[in-house]
């Protein structure tokens, strides 16, 4: 384990192949079986109505907008149904933060998800969940648990951003706090759910503030263990507000060092998931020298990080391609990572 000073100096520094086999070998110490992971999953946006105006997001849509949507049942059943038809075994479940959706809205879609369907839910990242709670009058951990009861598997790591409040509320004032975030996910584990932790860099913050998102992530895994990985990816401006304030993405290079050391300094976290969807199917191939050992999702259906301003896609023999081509085993997995029955 490196220590928080050590880390800001891998950063400052411009080593990055050195940065890159030192992550390597910690991906090697955590996964000598030289495999590399993906997961058949579909993420469904349930709904685009949101009150937060985010102004690093293109997917909402204000309440009353003609754009706006709320997906019936039938249309989330034929989602998941098109999802389990090409092999897939999981569920992403995320939308906007609704103002006038209860929990016992979402308590109805995942029970009749479970009476229709064998498939992992995970759904629901900390701001839509502290949103239910508010909208509800209720606790979080009150609501977790009640959505768990319901059918929920498991929550993505979705709307940490950075988890710095200073970054938040230049980005994201309206979203739920740092500390709702922690709490969010805390909870869950005591509730034996796990949960994914994510962060997206590039949006004009600081080293030391990536470094504060690190800590907090890092202090949860050695806490509670509930976190099955870590997903770093990057800001993409394209068609967002804040776009207009940050004039240039974050590179390659760095996406690839920030990865590297998300890799070295979270070593208690065992899976680190190189992207494809925001840097692309080469720097994703790369990453895999740099600590990732996942690259994530197929994505059969994915609107939230497009309408910023990605455009890649990929299937699932392209990603094996790239797995194998990297030097690496290919193998599918299901959402809490657990390759063994898969091939």
């Amino acid at each position: 384990m490196i220590s928080r000073d050590q880390a800001l100096d891998l950063f400052r520094s411009d080593d990055l192949i050195g940065i890159g086999m030192e992550a390597d070998a910690v991906r090697r110490r955590l996964h000598p079986e030289g495999v590399v992971s993906y997961i058949i999953d579909r993420n469904i946006n349930y709904t685009n109505f949101c009150t937060e105006y985010c102004s690093f997001c293109a997917f909402y849509r204000p309440m009353g907008h003609a754009e706006g949507y709320v997906l019936p049942h039938e249309a989330i059943f034929e989602k998941i149904q098109e999802t389990i038809d090409l092999g897939g075994t999981g569920i992403l479940m995320q939308g906007g933060l609704h103002p006038d959706l209860k929990i016992e809205w979402y308590e109805d879609l995942l029970r009749a998800i479970k009476r229709r369907f064998t498939i992992h839910c995970h759904c629901f990242s900390a701001p839509e969940i502290t949103n239910i709670a508010a909208v509800s009058g209720i606790s979080i951990r009150d609501t977790l648990a009640r959505l768990r009861d319901a059918g929920l598997d498991s929550l993505p790591g979705g709307g940490a951003e950075i988890l710095d409040d200073g970054v938040r509320h230049r980005i994201s004032r309206l979203k739920c706090s740092t500390n709702e975030w922690i709490e969010t996910h805390r909870t869950a584990h005591a509730l034996g759910m796990r949960t994914t932790a994510t962060m997206m860099f590039g949006c004009g913050e600081t080293l030391e503030q990536r470094m504060n998102h690190f800590e907090i992530v890092r202090q949860i895994q050695e806490d509670t263990g509930g976190f099955t990985a870590f997903i770093p990816w990057t800001f993409q401006r394209e068609n967002t507000s804040l776009g207009r304030f940050i004039k240039e993405e974050a590179t390659a290079v760095e996406y690839l060092q920030t990865l590297a050391i998300s890799r070295i300094y979270l070593d208690n976290i065992l899976n680190i998931q190189s992207s494809w969807v925001t840097p692309g199917l080469k720097t994703c191939q790369l990453g895999l020298r740099f600590g990732g050992n996942d690259v994530g999702s197929i994505m059969i259906e994915e609107n939230v990080v497009s309408a910023a301003g990605a455009h890649h896609r990929a299937t699932e023999e392209e990603l094996r391609r790239m797995i194998r081509d990297a030097g690496f085993v290919p193998k599918q997995r299901d959402t809490l990572y657990r390759t063994y029955f898969l091939n």
